[in-house]
């Protein structure tokens, strides 16, 4: 049960780019009982898994954007480990309030539809000093990924300006610190960072959000793997479950209309969201 609830979690993680941790933890502690600082462990543990398995097609396909995803991760790594030090501190029951309003706040980004803003915009000086800008496959009319030319040559590519680089990397820390904190890959403030602040075009975002969350739950996984919140028996079913599925949904990914799993998944989150904040009021996790 806990490896199919982990392949779902890391297959829509993977399709939305909220990373599975946004699942994972309120799975194992609603679901299951786990402790939440060991739903936490496993939960990081997922994530470095979602991003191994999601990031190598993403790149294949030519979304994901690498000097963006590493420029960044500078940011986020420091916040990582900001986090993980600043949970030791902090009670189960409080984790699971802020935990409960960043799942909230996930269902509404989530939920959201994506745009392109980017495109057609004039470059930036920073961006283009740091050589953030970028390409990826064009875009037929429906949202899915156009097909290569009858002749054998490669698909278009629709080239991009990435905007707005100092408030990226702030709200990149910020992204980190929830990572760090709370187990998951705060996938919802990257997308939202680079989506909307930084005007990369949305699947950019969320497939760069991919590549780069497994890089800031490694920063913060050695931290609760030195205090022993990582139990092998339960975040190696976790992390298979998880790996499975974030490769079901990188290969669906490129051509998907993602409007309607989107939605369903605020759903579901929104409700979680709810569930741990009640529980956490009432001192039970």
């Amino acid at each position: 049960m806990v490896a199919a609830g982990s392949f779902i979690a890391g297959m829509l993680g993977a399709l939305t780019g909220l990373g599975g941790g946004v699942v994972i933890v309120p799975l194992l502690t609603l679901a299951f009982g786990v402790d939440i600082r060991y739903a936490i462990g496993a939960s990081l543990v997922s994530v470095i898994a979602t991003s191994s398995g999601a990031a190598a097609a993403y790149l294949r396909e030519g979304y994901s954007n690498m000097r963006v995803g590493m420029f960044l991760e500078v940011a986020t790594t420091v916040g990582a480990l900001s986090g993980a030090f600043i949970a030791a501190y902090i009670s189960t029951s409080a984790i699971a309030v802020i935990f409960g309003l960043v799942l909230l706040y996930s269902a509404y980004s989530a939920a959201r539809p994506g745009k392109d803003p980017a495109l057609g915009l004039p470059a930036d000086r920073v961006a283009t000093f740091l050589k953030l800008d970028g390409s990826f496959p064009a875009q037929s009319a429906d949202g899915s990924r156009k097909a290569a030319a009858e002749d054998g040559s490669a698909a278009e590519r629709e080239p991009y300006h990435v905007r707005n680089v100092p408030a990226g990397f702030g709200l990149m820390y910020v992204a980190g610190v929830l990572s760090g904190l709370l187990g998951i890959g705060s996938g919802a403030v990257k997308v939202l960072a680079m989506d909307q602040a930084m005007k990369i075009p949305f699947k950019v975002s969320t497939t760069t959000s991919n590549f780069m969350i497994g890089v800031t739950a490694a920063a913060s996984a050695g931290i609760y793997l030195r205090r022993g919140y990582i139990d092998p028996a339960l975040a190696l079913p976790v992390m298979i479950g998880v790996l499975a599925g974030a490769l079901v949904g990188a290969r669906i990914l490129p051509g998907a209309k993602v409007k309607t799993l989107r939605v369903v998944f605020a759903v579901v989150i929104a409700a979680l969201g709810a569930q741990m904040i009640f529980q956490g009021f009432k001192g039970k996790l």
